[in-house]
């Protein structure tokens, strides 16, 4: 008989080990402690969320707030802060739970997320993550974005023998190639907080988990 092959759980990042809210939230107060001093930076702050909710361009109003202050700013420095700020963010708890179990087993592990190569390295530093994984494949490094199937067959031609497993939130194009591998893949429910909306049309109900504590460790 044949042995088993062993599992390769393969990541996306945001809104997946940690949620991407916390990013912006860290982004946004980041540039607050850079401006000149405010009278209001709470109310400053509650106001580009809240701003960003209504799907505002939340720099836009800033500049321009900031401008009827006689604070002179440019908008692409903003940007440019956001973007490349070391984030203050934390692993999920039920990530870090299944990440652990994962190290445990000496289970091999991979991570493909779209984004700049900076931003997304300072996301994995901030998460303990740097050295966790055994490729990661961030788009800007890579040449290529989901779903383009290189970001996956990456990992399937690096790594044979493996049954490999993907984990990720994004309807829209995390799970397309998976699919189309035969890979087993999970999607992380949105509990209300994510950056893109969920559509689960074409997915089985045992493919949808709330949480990591909800997919089987192999």
């Amino acid at each position: 008989m044949m042995p088993e092959k062993k599992i390769f759980y393969i990541f996306d990042l945001d809104d997946t080990l940690y949620s991407e809210i916390d990013f912006l939230i860290s982004g946004y107060k980041h540039i607050i402690k850079g401006l000149p001093i405010l009278n209001n930076p709470k109310e400053i702050f509650d106001e580009m969320l809240n701003r960003y909710q209504q799907e505002q361009d939340v720099f836009d109003w800033l500049v321009k707030k900031l401008s009827e202050e006689n604070l002179h700013t440019i908008k692409n420095n903003f940007i440019q802060q956001y973007r490349y700020h070391v984030p203050d963010i934390h692993l999920r708890e039920d990530a870090a739970m299944f990440l652990r179990q994962i190290q445990n087993k000496h289970m091999p592990a991979g991570l493909i997320t779209d984004g700049r190569s900076i931003t997304q390295r300072n996301k994995l530093n901030a998460l303990g993550l740097t050295t966790f994984f055994a490729d990661i494949i961030i788009s800007e490094e890579f040449g290529s974005e989901k779903p383009n199937p290189n970001n996956y067959l990456f990992f399937a031609q690096k790594y044979p023998g493996y049954n490999f497993c993907f984990i990720g939130d994004n309807t829209s194009k995390d799970f397309i190639v998976p699919k189309q591998l035969g890979w087993k893949f999970y999607c992380i429910k949105d509990s209300g907080f994510n950056i893109h909306p969920q559509n689960f049309s074409g997915f089985n109900a045992y493919e949808i988990v709330s949480s990591f504590y909800e997919i089987p460790l192999s």
